[in-house]
């Protein structure tokens, strides 16, 4: 009889070491996955025995009850998280349960140039397929309640490579870069300059932009910056093209005409209007606004392109019309980047 027991215990034995060997292998056993990986989806309110089920359909996951199991044991079931994920070999279904616990799920990520306009920015992200479009538009009562404060929606959007998971929307991203904006114009306009022509951050908010889509050289941003504040601070008009190229709008057909420039009605027109447009003209980056916060000390008041993307500057009208004489034989004859 003691023989008997001894050899039922011995088998008893043997065999639940073999059963915690096999479900040791299987455990430790890597997802059948393919070589380049595969995206999982969970889905709000997923359970892990639906992720799990998938998985086995797919044939990713043989043996599903062994990680259900295991997750319920270490509470890792009531950690998942919904979103996409990338999994990818050699993956075992326990490193797969620490994945979804964890919410380390796909990014994705879009940028922003730095001097598009809302408008562009707005197509930008229509345009990402993992992006859900919930805006209507420009025109949006959420995007106009964010203009409300300036009375304009342009430049109020930091231009940035910003990171989103799949389910965000471009709503989102443009909070996101709203936030931020706001945030890096008051700290730059804390730290300004003394002696700027500018009463709000607003309106140093405005000159960057105008700066953003003079520049052609980074380096000669300042320099750029302090042509416009000197003009300012004389009274003297700033006579830029972009501002009135923004004003045209969508009619704008790549040529900027006498009519243009003549033309009382574009508020945007500061070859007929002092002072700064009512608005910016484009997503300023914060080199943009940290050179009209910071510009360059001088005694230029105009600058010509030279057609390289860098520019001639000029102290006097004579010096100036001199430079446009000699790098700008082919522009309208009716360009100066001067007063009248």
């Amino acid at each position: 009889m003691t023989r008997r027991v001894t050899l039922l215990v011995l088998l008893v034995a043997l065999a639940l070491l073999w059963g915690s060997r096999e479900i040791d292998s299987r455990w430790r056993q890597p997802l059948a996955l393919p070589a380049q990986g595969m995206h999982l989806v969970v889905q709000p309110g997923d359970s892990l025995g639906t992720v799990t089920g998938q998985l086995r359909r797919d044939g990713v996951m043989p043996h599903p009850l062994l990680a259900t199991l295991y997750a319920r044991w270490t509470g890792l079931d009531q950690k998942i998280k919904h979103g996409e994920y990338l999994l990818e070999p050699p993956m075992t279904a326990r490193t797969l349960l620490e994945l979804l616990a964890s919410g380390r799920v796909i990014q994705y990520q879009v940028t922003l140039p730095e001097g598009i306009t809302v408008a562009q920015a707005l197509a930008i992200l229509r345009r990402e397929s993992d992006l859900e479009v919930d805006l209507s538009g420009a025109d949006d009562p959420r995007l106009l309640a964010l203009a409300e404060p300036f009375g304009h929606l342009e430049g109020l959007f930091f231009p940035d490579t910003y990171h989103y998971a799949r389910g965000a929307s471009d709503w989102q991203i443009l909070q996101r870069a709203h936030d931020a904006m706001l945030d890096i114009l008051e700290v730059e306009w804390q730290q300004r300059a003394d002696g700027l022509p500018y009463e709000t951050a607003y309106q140093a908010l405005i000159m960057a932009s105008i700066i953003e889509r003079e520049t052609g050289l980074p380096e000669e941003r300042e320099q750029i910056a302090g042509v416009f504040v000197r003009r300012l601070q004389q009274g003297m008009r700033l006579q830029t093209d972009p501002t009135v190229i923004y004003g045209v709008g969508d009619e704008f057909d790549g040529n900027l005409r006498r009519a243009h420039l003549q033309d009382e009605g574009n508020a945007y027109n500061t070859y007929r209007h002092g002072g700064l447009p009512p608005s910016p003209i484009a997503l300023p980056g914060r080199a943009a606004i940290r050179a009209a916060l910071h510009p360059a000390q001088g005694s230029a008041l105009f600058f010509v392109a030279r057609g390289d993307g860098g520019h001639v500057f000029s102290d006097t009208l004579a010096e100036h019309e001199a430079a446009v004489r000699r790098y700008q034989l082919q522009r309208r004859q009716d360009y100066r980047s001067s007063p009248e």
